[in-house]
């Protein structure tokens, strides 16, 4: 028997069961208010009949005895026709409330990935089944954009691995097709076969750290947010003298509760982004600090004008401002850190700079008390 089915055949047995109840006590109250109800026209019991033990049935006139009879007669009769008609109006009654369900779920077992933009669309006024029906409406289109967003992920993986695999292949097969290849050119040739392998693992590393911050955090710590910023700055000092940067850091104990890892890794992207699309003799302005509970981080470096439009187009994976097929940068810097503020439930805002740059603005919840009252670290 379908779910549905059974659970129609339990509504059917639990009203046909009511009403048989209901019927029961109501015959039980009418029995009990009638026992001591006499005839107006019957004769009162004498003294002598009322001392009588069991004076109640011996005074009772014969007549009330056998109307009393019949009325429980009469009355378990109609008990035992209306318990089928019950039972029957339960079942006629649980189907039309479950015809819903089964409507839902026709056009349910009917959704797969290539029809996933339907939705059940249920008409009518708001009830229980009208909002079951729009909660179902909402997690298919979720799972469209999830779906979608997939596709586009995969496609652009493929992509952006087929480059590098496309270079290899050159490489390996130019030697071989020339007859006076020599032995530095051979030499040559597996350099350039390293750099395009290294350039391949950190795009595989990239792709699996989107993953894991996608799924969450892994571990739940205390952080402070500006001992990793000092950290990466301290990191990527010989990198910003190579570019002729300047670094203009207001570093501000700023505590927060998520996972150091992950943490890391999103001031470590946001600061590789403004190094490397900045320009010789740019400007990175990093700030920490506490805003009614929360942590605040600021990132803002010169550089390009980036289109407003294309400011949230840059978080998504494989996206850059500038294509370059060889500058060891896959467009998942930004997008990872999207992932890992969605993980910590945090608020990201950006947006360019009239100048040119783009300025990242991330606000992460407030943490307990006790951490935002810790005093602030030693400075390193």
């Amino acid at each position: 028997m379908p779910p549905v089915h059974r659970l129609r055949l339990r509504f059917t047995l639990l009203y046909g069961v009511m009403s048989v109840l209901s019927g029961m006590i109501l015959l039980a109250v009418v029995f009990v208010l009638a026992r001591d109800l006499l005839p107006t026209d019957a004769p009162m019991p004498t003294g002598a009949e009322a001392a009588q033990p069991g004076g109640d049935v011996i005074g009772t006139p014969a007549p009330f005895l056998d109307f009393k009879a019949d009325m429980v007669l009469v009355s378990g009769i109609a008990l035992a026709i209306m318990a089928p008609v019950s039972l029957t109006l339960g079942w006629m009654f649980a189907g039309r409330m479950l015809r819903p369900v089964q409507v839902m779920t026709v056009s349910l077992r009917q959704i797969s990935g290539s029809n996933v933009h339907e939705r059940l669309a249920v008409a009518g006024p708001r009830d229980e089944f009208k909002d079951l029906a729009d909660t179902i409406d909402g997690v298919l289109a979720r799972l469209e954009s999830a779906l979608d967003g997939h596709k586009r992920f995969v496609a652009n993986a493929a992509h952006e691995l087929r480059t590098p695999l496309t270079v290899e292949h050159a490489l390996i097969e130019e030697p071989l097709i020339d007859p006076d290849a020599t032995v530095d050119a051979f030499r040559a040739n597996f350099e350039r076969l390293l750099a395009a392998n290294r350039q391949r693992g950190l795009l595989l590393e990239s792709l699996l750290t989107l993953a894991g911050s996608e799924h969450g955090r892994q571990r739940v710590e205390e952080v402070d947010l500006a001992g990793i910023v000092r950290q990466a700055i301290r990191d990527r000092t010989s990198e910003v003298d190579r570019h002729q940067l300047r670094v203009e850091a207001a570093v501000r104990p700023a505590w927060l509760l998520g996972d150091p890892t992950l943490i890391a890794r999103l001031v470590s992207n946001l600061c590789d982004n403004a190094i490397h699309y900045n320009v010789p003799g740019g400007v990175i302005d990093i700030s920490t600090r506490l805003d009614t509970g929360r942590a605040l981080l600021v990132i803002a470096n010169t550089g390009s004008v980036v289109p407003p439009d294309d400011v949230q187009r840059l978080f998504e994976p494989f996206q850059r401002l500038h294509r370059v097929s060889d500058d060891a940068h896959h467009g998942l810097g930004l997008s990872i850190v999207r992932a890992i503020v969605t993980a910590h439930s945090a608020e990201l805002n950006a947006y360019s700079h009239p100048e040119g740059g783009l300025v990242v603005e991330i606000a992460f919840p407030p943490p307990s008390k006790r951490t935002a009252d810790r005093p602030a670290p030693p400075r390193g």
